[in-house]
């Protein structure tokens, strides 16, 4: 059986209350990680004209001025 996302916050809760020297430095690692992905994928977006006009899009961007490299590369791109 597939767990709940309730159960999942309940186990990490649990998991937190039974380890409070271990359970920083696992959630530190985890926010981390998704830090360095977003990055990443930032990375290899900005790489292409598309991927640029794409970033804009998902980040709603309005004041593209306020985005130099962005705007260069898309005027250019």
């Amino acid at each position: 059986m597939r767990e709940t996302h309730l159960d999942q916050i309940e186990r990490w809760a649990e998991f937190v209350r039974n380890n409070p020297e271990k359970w920083r430095k696992i959630h530190t690692d985890f926010i981390n990680s998704i830090f360095q992905n977003h990055r990443r994928v930032y990375k290899e977006l900005a790489k292409t004209s598309e991927g640029r006009r794409k970033l804009i899009e998902i980040y709603e961007i309005k004041n593209i001025d306020g985005f130099p490299s962005l705007k260069e590369r898309v005027s250019k791109g």
